[in-house]
């Protein structure tokens, strides 16, 4: 899949989803997301491996997201599957996110400094465009305190997952990069 697909069809995935939470929709949004994610490990020269890294991005984004729950600094709309947890459509957000690192992002691999600066500055902001669309609200905890942890959570992920996108390519692949 080239890389301005996967960058336009990351974008749309993240708007439906976003527009669905803000008027209880998701359905349709997660669903087409999931197509998507289906056919861009279907698409990848290592289905087995690209999987994998999903799945560790998801595991990442399900449990911060909870947590951030949890200690009150986010209140997402839509509960399903359960109010303790981050919900559906959020999952579909990071296993969107997790198909660039292998695709769109991939010039960020090389570059971990920049992927800390990027997240800690791209992960807030996505999480206020969320909010301000209507997909979530700020809990009862500090805004200021919330959008700092998220930076922080971000400067972290974006390095952690590009370790974990090196690690999903053969390294016969690894030489043609």
């Amino acid at each position: 899949m080239s890389k301005f697909w996967n960058f336009v069809l990351f974008q749309a995935g993240w708007f439906a989803c976003i527009l669905g939470a803000a008027h209880q929709q998701v359905l349709w949004a997660v669903i087409g997301s999931l197509i998507y994610i289906a056919f861009h490990i279907w698409r990848s020269q290592t289905p087995k491996l690209e999987l994998g890294l999903l799945l560790k991005v998801l595991s990442f984004g399900i449990l911060t997201d909870s947590l951030l729950m949890y200690l009150g600094f986010l209140d997402f709309k839509g509960a399903w599957p359960s109010p303790d947890v981050s919900p559906a459509w959020m999952w579909a957000l990071w296993l969107l996110v997790a198909t660039t690192l292998n695709s769109s992002l991939s010039w960020l691999k090389s570059k971990p400094v920049l992927g800390v600066v990027l997240g800690a500055i791209s992960g807030p902001l996505s999480y206020e465009a969320g909010i301000r669309l209507g997909a979530a609200n700020w809990g009862s905890g500090s805004q200021i305190l919330g959008l700092g942890l998220i930076s922080v959570i971000w400067a972290i992920a974006m390095p952690l997952f590009f370790y974990w996108a090196r690690s999903s390519i053969k390294p016969s692949l690894v030489k043609n990069l």
